[in-house]
């Protein structure tokens, strides 16, 4: 086994492992934890790759955004160190198979896929070329996924917000 296996299989348990605990766990806090070092298993998993941006991208965004402001509104709820109910059984099952069934699904696409390198029709990643792209308006264009994460940000926000809006009870 080469060291770049060695490192890929590291990075993918620290992806794995991060995203059964952050779904395991019964405190939140600790459930947002685990999902940061899932999330941060990702961008590594891009740098491996070559992908500097898209690593970047995922960490500011998902990191450095959506993380952070989950972890925010986590501290300003009234009940952030209590453990959360144990889930019902057949939800449970439920999330399970669902979980078996893309993963089938997936594997099923991935090994019916032809996967064959087009070095006409590959563009370079570098940041010029993917912000070109990113806010072209042609038909290859990215603006509407680039305006659809910045709505998802203000909807993290919006969200953290209300999450920690503490309405006062008459007593």
């Amino acid at each position: 086994m080469s060291a770049s296996q060695v490192i890929f299989y590291i990075i993918a348990a620290i992806i794995i492992g991060g995203g059964i605990l952050a779904v395991t766990s019964r405190k939140i806090f600790r459930a947002a934890v685990f999902l940061l070092f899932s999330l941060l298993g990702i961008a590594a998993l891009y740098f491996y790759l070559n992908y500097e941006f898209i690593a970047a991208v995922q960490i500011v965004v998902y990191v450095g955004g959506i993380v952070v402001l989950i972890i925010f509104s986590i501290f300003l709820t009234h009940a952030s160190g209590d453990e959360m109910k144990k889930p019902v059984l057949w939800r449970s099952v439920f999330a399970g198979l669902a979980a078996v069934f893309a993963t089938a699904l997936t594997y099923l696409y991935i090994t019916e896929h032809n996967f064959v390198a087009n070095s006409a029709a590959s563009v370079s990643p570098s940041v010029r070329n993917i912000g070109l792209q990113m806010l072209s308006t042609t038909e290859h264009g990215y603006i509407l996924p680039f305006e659809v994460v910045s709505m998802l940000l203000l909807a993290a926000l919006i969200g953290c917000i209300v999450i920690a809006i503490k309405i006062k009870t008459k007593e």
